[in-house]
C-alpha cells in the first residue's frame, strides 16, 4: 500500500487511531442527541429515569452498567401481572410501589402494561448497546420469559389500547365546531391537514413549516414531508415526500394562513386570543384533536394519532388500494398499517357477502 505524503501536522495533537478521543466522544453524542426525534429522547429519558428509581427503591443502591440478568428478570416479574388463585399478582411489594408512586416516577400503584414493560427492557438494551457492555436483555431466559408473558396477557385478554379512528364522519363533525374565529380557522386547517395529507402524526403536525408549504393553486397545496418518524434520515428513492392538500383541506389552510398572516415559521401555532404565539407542541396537537371531539359530542378515547388510523380505516372503507395508503402514510411494513385497513374494509369485503340470504 502506498504510504500518504502528508505529514503530520505539529501543531495539532496525535491521536491514537485505535482508541475514541474524548472531544470525538462527546461529538458522536451530539450527533445521536441531534438525530433523535424528540419524543424518543423523552421516552428513553423517562424510560432510564424509572429503572434508576425502581433499582434504588427496590436493591438499596444505585444502577449501574452493565446490568446483571437477575436484576432484568426481577423487573418483569415486579411489573408483570401473572395469575395466581387469588387472582393476579405480581411481584414488586407494596411499600416500594407507594414509594415510586411518592416520588413521581412511577403514575400508580399497580402492575406495568406488557407494552411498558417491554419498552424499558429495550431502552436498557440499547443503553447496553450503546457503550458496548454485555446485554441483559438479550439473554435466552429474558427473551422466553417476555415471550410467555405476551402470551399470557394475549390467554387472559389484554389487548394493545388504540385510539378511536377519526374517518370522514368524524372528521367532519369535529369541523363542524371550528367557526370563523382565529382558533376555529387554525383548528379547521389543522384538523383537515393532518388527515388529507395522510394521516400525520401529532409530531408531524407539529413540526409542520411553512418552508415546506408550497401552493399550486386555489385548491391545492403540496406539503413536503422531509422528516418523519419512517423516514429520519430524510426522504429516499423509495419515499413520497410530497402529500397534496387539496379542495375542503386546501381552502381551510388558505383561510387560516389569510386570518394568521403568517408567512415563515411553524404553520400552527399557540393563540392568545388574536395574538399568535409560537409553534404548537405535539401535546397541544393531541389537545385540540380531543377538545374538537369532544365539542362534537364523540365518544370514544380520541388523540393525535386518531386521524393516522382514520386515514388509513377510511380508505380501507373506500376500497382504495393499500400501496396508495401507504404512499401517503410513509408507512414501510404492510404489517403495521394492515390491521387499520382491515378494520376499514372488514364490512365491504366480497368475501363476507359468500353466504347469501334465501331468495
Amino acid at each position: 500500500m502506498a504510504k500518504s505524503r502528508l505529514p503530520a501536522s505539529r501543531s495539532v495533537a496525535a491521536l491514537l487511531p485505535a482508541e475514541l478521543a474524548a472531544s470525538a466522544a462527546a461529538a458522536v453524542q451530539d450527533i445521536l442527541a441531534e438525530a433523535a426525534s424528540a419524543n424518543t429522547t423523552r421516552s428513553y429519558a423517562s424510560a432510564l429515569r424509572y429503572w434508576a428509581g425502581w433499582h434504588q427503591v427496590r436493591f438499596g443502591q444505585p444502577i449501574a452498567v452493565p446490568v446483571a440478568e437477575a436484576t432484568v428478570v426481577q423487573f418483569i416479574v415486579d411489573h408483570v401481572a401473572r395469575k395466581a388463585k387469588a387472582g393476579l399478582t405480581w411481584e414488586l411489594p407494596p411499600a416500594a410501589d407507594a414509594a415510586l408512586v411518592a416520588a413521581r416516577i412511577k403514575a400508580q400503584p399497580g402492575p406495568l402494561k406488557l407494552s411498558s414493560v417491554t419498552h424499558r427492557v429495550a431502552v436498557l438494551s440499547s443503553l447496553h448497546a450503546l457503550k458496548k457492555q454485555p446485554n441483559p436483555c438479550e439473554q435466552p431466559a429474558v427473551r422466553h420469559l417476555l415471550s410467555r408473558a405476551r402470551r399470557a396477557a394475549i390467554k387472559r385478554g389484554e389487548r394493545p389500547t388504540k385510539k378511536t379512528a377519526i374517518t370522514a364522519p368524524e372528521l367532519e363533525a369535529m369541523l363542524a365546531t371550528c367557526d370563523d374565529s382565529l382558533e376555529g380557522l387554525r383548528d379547521r386547517a389543522l384538523l383537515c391537514f393532518g388527515f388529507a395529507t395522510g394521516g400525520r402524526r401529532r409530531s408531524e403536525i407539529a413540526a409542520a413549516q411553512l418552508a415546506d408549504l408550497r401552493q399550486v393553486d386555489a385548491d391545492t397545496y403540496i406539503y413536503r414531508l422531509e422528516h418523519s418518524k419512517t423516514q429520519q434520515a430524510g426522504p429516499t428513492a423509495a419515499s413520497t415526500p410530497d402529500k397534496p392538500l387539496l379542495d375542503v383541506a386546501a381552502h381551510a389552510m388558505t383561510a387560516w394562513l389569510a386570518a394568521s398572516g403568517l408567512t415563515q415559521g411553524p404553520i400552527f401555532r399557540r393563540l392568545w386570543d388574536t395574538r399568535l404565539g409560537d409553534g404548537l407542541s405535539p401535546k397541544a396537537v393531541g389537545a385540540i384533536v380531543q377538545r374538537r371531539a369532544a365539542l362534537a359530542g364523540l365518544s370514544g378515547d380520541f388523540g393525535g394519532h386518531s386521524l393516522r388510523s382514520g386515514f388509513i380505516t377510511e380508505g380501507g372503507r373506500q376500497g382504495i388500494a393499500l400501496p396508495a395508503l401507504m404512499a401517503m402514510t410513509e408507512h414501510r411494513s404492510p404489517a403495521s398499517v394492515i390491521g387499520y385497513f382491515q378494520a376499514g374494509a372488514v364490512t365491504v369485503n366480497p368475501a363476507a357477502r359468500l353466504l347469501k340470504p334465501a331468495r
